[in-house]
């Protein structure tokens, strides 16, 4: 039986989906936590439920590649290393340099390494992973599916920069987005739920995560999306700031005297809701909380999700489908909410019963002329079905 791996690649930690060919079972999956520091663990989670956890030092993707073939054969997921016929890895950032997802070899290895400046904690975690992958398992495939590339159908009036030409064509100063693989899947899957072309509909995907994103898509296409340069603009997200004026930035560092390395550093890992709220950047923890700092972030949050959401409905002409995705949009019934109610004067019923509870389905009732829908993403799967396409696995 042939199976293709699924990796994501985080600066410390990836996580994986083996799946099965053609059917797409996953057999095995799991997470190779804290890579290069300590307290590091392997885990795997078999298709039966059986879990297996240790606690071992991984000083390097190399190690958690190593333990991660180990586990596949051990547990009897696979017999040989030879049914593993290729290997998809999330990439972040592919710049202009790739607008589908390709068969790395070790000159595009170096682009997406050459790439990190716009995503220094991504893209050399994820080259460090495919390069571990190459030296392993030297005849297979590795495919590397960006982030990216889903929206480099942008028109250049949504992803230029109000700001001199020159830096766009001397450093690529533009928007890329982010989030392209899970929304690239949700276009496809809620095609096929309304029973539609995707060609011929319009949405809005709220990717509501820890990172969280809205995207305009209009036939079938990326046509806007929230995130810019760097995955720092755009909505209030976990530890993110969002879009904040230029003029704070340089305000704040003379105030406090700091440069500008630190700065970018408060707007990546302490703004959003965790600055706001000064409690958590989760919002199970904010949404029961008691302190109004906490019910501020919350609705600060809804509040430029229905910014982007709107916006967007503007720019394509109307909207066809809202879809909720990512860990808050798939399981925060509250958020999902009001961003509803905001929307019901362009024609959106919403069926609050329905969206009471979690999972794929419409939230919005029958009769309503923009349909509401939930569906969890799987990047994962989008990574697989590239692998099969490009290394024609078929």
């Amino acid at each position: 039986m042939k199976k293709v791996l699924a990796i994501n690649s985080g600066s410390s930690s990836f996580k994986y989906k083996l799946f099965a060919l053609p059917e797409e079972n996953v057999l095995a999956e799991g997470l190779a936590d804290r890579v290069g520091i300590d307290g590091s663990s392997f885990e795997i989670k078999l298709a039966n439920g059986e879990k297996h956890k240790e606690e071992v030092a991984i000083p390097d993707q190399e190690t958690a590649v190593n333990l991660l073939l180990k586990a596949l054969e051990e547990y009897k997921v696979i017999d040989d290393l030879s049914e593993i016929v290729g290997v998809g890895h999330r990439v972040v950032a592919g710049g202009e340099a790739f607008s589908d997802s390709v068969i790395v070899d070790k000159d595009k290895l170096q682009t997406i390494y050459d790439l990190k400046e716009y995503a220094p904690l991504h893209n050399p975690a994820e080259g460090k992973g495919i390069e571990a992958f190459m030296k392993l398992l030297p005849e297979v495939p590795e495919v590397a599916v960006f982030d990216t590339s889903f929206h480099q159908t942008l028109d250049p009036v949504h992803y230029m920069y109000s700001i001199p030409y020159k830096y766009y064509q001397e450093y690529g100063v533009r928007k890329y987005g982010a989030h392209g693989t899970s929304v690239r899947y949700i276009v496809g899957r809620a095609a096929e739920m309304l029973g539609k072309d995707a060609k011929d509909l319009k949405m809005v995907v709220c990717h509501l995560g820890s990172g969280a994103s809205v995207t305009a898509v209009k036939n079938g296409k990326s046509y806007d999306t929230s995130m810019g340069f760097t995955p720092i603009a755009g909505i209030t997200m976990g530890t993110r700031s969002g879009d904040v004026d230029p003029s704070v930035l340089q305000y704040i560092m003379n105030k406090d005297n700091i440069d500008i390395n630190q700065m970018i550093s408060i707007l990546n890992d302490k703004s959003g809701l965790l600055g706001i709220s000064e409690i958590s950047s989760d919002m199970r923890d904010l949404e029961n909380n008691a302190d109004n700092k906490a019910g501020l972030a919350r609705e600060i949050f809804i509040d430029r999700v229905v910014q982007y959401v709107g916006s967007y409905v503007a720019e394509m002409g109307g909207v066809d489908a809202i879809v909720f995705t990512a860990g808050v949009g798939e399981h925060d019934s509250s958020v999902r909410e009001n961003v509803m109610k905001a929307f019901e004067f362009i024609g959106l019923d919403p069926d609050f019963e329905a969206n009471k509870s979690n999972g794929e389905k419409f939230i919005s009732k029958d009769g309503s002329k923009v349909k509401a829908m939930i569906i969890p993403t799987d990047e994962e799967l989008m990574i697989e079905r590239d692998v099969v396409r490009l290394a024609h696995l078929n």
